[in-house]
């Protein structure tokens, strides 16, 4: 499968690609991830980086049952309850992929499904 990423320096500093070209391979539709405590059952109320974090762990997961990877993810839509997280998002999302970064679109929300949640991710994968 065929890849490639454009990026300018402004978009690399915001951890996102404006374009993703592929060729081949399957594609992988995650739905909307929400993280509202971890993976032992602590909550992540108020908790931000960890709802991220532990969405993109999710994400991971998910992708992993399908012979996928966080690196073959083209592109995501996030939803933020607070635009003040908008910076702080980017630079949890620069933990989780290496440079060559998805398509993506940052919303801000009124609210999100549970009220504790303050993020909620969607993404596509195209894998081999």
């Amino acid at each position: 499968m065929k890849r490639r990423h454009y990026s300018s320096p402004y978009q690399a500093s915001r951890a996102y690609s404006p374009m993703v070209v592929t060729e081949g391979g399957r594609t992988i539709r995650l739905a909307g991830i929400i993280a509202p405590e971890d993976e032992n059952g602590r909550s992540l109320a108020n908790d931000f980086d960890g709802q991220v974090r532990c969405i993109f762990q999710r994400m991971a997961k998910l992708l992993a049952e399908a012979d996928a990877s966080l690196a073959d993810v083209v592109s995501m839509i996030v939803f933020i309850t607070d635009v003040r997280t908008n910076t702080r998002m980017v630079e949890l999302r620069k933990e989780f992929f290496g440079g060559d970064y998805p398509v993506s679109t940052l919303v801000t929300v009124a609210a999100l499904n549970r009220p504790e949640c303050m993020v909620e991710i969607t993404a596509t994968a195209i894998a081999e």
